[in-house]
């Protein structure tokens, strides 16, 4: 059982785990929030000629804004991970979508228990 125990503590994932996580968790949320066919304005379609390429070169940067916004409580042998970003208006009529999430971290892996977007909820 001490072993177990040792074992899940030194495998409790840490900041700098949760930080890339939470970049690749939130680079797929953005694309398909932003990129989709109800995200960019039509002005900005035709600047925009890559936009999940776009979104996808922030990773560190939507990770370090992630790591910013979570509160982590950390018990010894797991984690869980609360995070909310988003909700600044990038110009009239554009803001970035807000999230909540709840993530688990347990044995060197990070679980999105809920997460939600001013859409409503996207996982439970």
């Amino acid at each position: 059982m001490a072993g177990l125990a040792t074992a899940l503590a030194w495998t409790n994932p840490g900041p700098a785990e949760f930080e890339s996580f939470a970049g690749e968790r939130l680079v797929e949320l953005a694309a398909d929030e932003v990129c989709g066919e109800e995200g960019l304005p039509m002005l900005l379609r035709l600047v925009v000629r890559d936009c999940h390429g776009l979104i996808k070169s922030q990773r560190r940067a939507l990770g370090a804004l992630a790591a910013q916004a979570t509160h982590r409580y950390n018990a010894g042998l797991f984690s869980v991970y609360a995070t909310e970003v988003g909700g600044q208006e990038l110009m009239p009529g554009l803001a970035v979508p807000r999230y909540h999430a709840l993530t688990l971290g347990l044995a060197g892996q990070l679980l999105v228990l809920r997460a939600e977007s001013d859409a409503g909820v996207e996982q439970k």
